[in-house]
């Protein structure tokens, strides 16, 4: 979740950031825009769910 999607994804793959420097180097699979901060937090809990999981490891197999 952030306001700014290319300073956060460069950070992570600079490996600045704590929680997913090892698994560095990251691509974009998806990407949504929320009208507000309790909207984004809800996607981002349903994303890291296991079924958000599951569809993200299907689009991931698709490219």
């Amino acid at each position: 979740m952030t306001q700014n999607l290319e300073e956060r994804f460069k950070r992570h793959n600079e490996g600045r950031e704590k929680t997913t420097k090892p698994y560095a180097p990251f691509s974009i699979l998806y990407q949504e825009e929320c009208p507000d901060r309790i909207a984004a937090r809800k996607r981002e809990k349903f994303w890291k769910s296991g079924i958000g999981k599951e569809k993200l490891r299907t689009l991931r197999d698709q490219t």
